[in-house]
């Protein structure tokens, strides 16, 4: 294949991205779009009222108090410095500021499925609770690291739930992708470390470890993610090199405060966000990128495995502001 050829391809994959995300933002824009159409309606000027019905508008999108209240301030800015803003700029304004927002989080280190070369194999602990789409999310990050090829090792470390093993051992025979896994209620710390030990003799890539589904507000299973995390350590010092929460999007704000307890119980480096096709909801992801300050990595727009997106800032606000669809 010619350099072309590998051009051509990769900008079709990105189109068909492009078209995957809108589409998969659609019940959000729709739901967004309606609030702050109806908040801006038979104004010619953004003045306090809109600014109050703006604010209404983005709560009632679950952005969150926190996040609207700073885009609230930021707007607030602007119109003191032009006195004479009309509501027509309003979409722009919005849309600029947002992206200032997501900005001001830190960046992906990492902009494709690639890896840095001096970690090897580079470990990935996954946590959520149960009914996120959490194995499916470990699922789609293997098909994806293999597609650009990656060696890939499953870890099955959820031993309380018997489904949980058989559901990862799905994916890897789906994947074709390797697995380690043992009996139920194994300790799930010695899985994490067969896991990492088998990675390195095999000269994986990447090692990603799934862990129990585990409610946030049972503080014991969170110290068993210290745990793991720990034993980790003592087969190669720097692991994990992430810590990947996967959150639901449809949950609005419900993710927001498992966010809170996961961040507060363990390092978490960066956060899946799924589900965000079938929801009017997908505004959480902007309370979640600027409430944690934790880089929102990955977002779940659709069933396929190629729907499994890492999150671009400005492809998801243009998604969001577009209003072609």
């Amino acid at each position: 294949m010619g350099l072309f050829d590998k051009l051509f391809k990769r900008n079709k994959e990105q189109q068909e991205q492009k078209e995957a995300l809108d589409e998969g933002l659609k019940k959000t824009k729709e739901g967004f779009f309606s609030k702050i159409t109806k908040a801006i309606a038979g104004k010619d000027k953004v003045d306090e009222e809109v600014l109050d019905n703006l604010e209404d508008a983005l709560v009632a999108s679950d952005v969150g108090i926190d996040t609207t209240v700073a885009i609230i301030k930021r707007i607030e800015e602007r119109v003191g410095r032009d006195k004479y803003l009309g509501t027509s700029e309003l979409n722009r304004i919005l849309q600029e500021e947002i992206m200032s927002m997501l900005t001001d989080a830190p960046s992906n280190e990492f902009e494709t499925f690639d890896l840095p070369r001096d970690k090897k194999p580079y470990v990935i602990l996954v946590v959520g609770v149960n009914g996120v789409g959490k194995t499916t999310t470990i699922g789609k990050l293997a098909h994806n690291f293999k597609k650009s090829g990656k060696n890939v090792l499953l870890g099955a470390a959820d031993t309380f739930r018997a489904a949980a093993v058989d559901q990862l051992t799905i994916w890897s025979d789906r994947v074709g992708v390797p697995i380690v896994k043992k009996e139920m209620g194994s300790d799930p710390s010695a899985v994490a470390f067969d896991t990492v030990d088998s990675g390195m003799s095999r000269g994986s890539d990447v090692v990603i470890i799934d862990t129990a589904g585990r409610l946030h507000n049972k503080y014991h299973l969170m110290e068993e993610l210290s745990k793991i995390r720990r034993v980790i350590g003592k087969k190669m010092s720097d692991a994990p090199h992430e810590v990947l929460l996967v959150l639901d999007g449809s949950t609005g704000q419900n993710a927001i405060e498992q966010a809170k307890h996961f961040t507060a119980a363990t390092q978490v480096t960066s956060i899946a966000i799924t589900k965000l096709d079938g929801t009017a909801k997908g505004g959480v992801v902007l309370a979640i990128a600027n409430q944690f300050k934790i880089p929102v990595k990955y977002i779940g727009v659709g069933e396929r495995m190629e729907d499994l997106q890492i999150f671009n800032k400005a492809e998801f606000v243009d998604s969001l502001f577009s209003l072609e669809k």
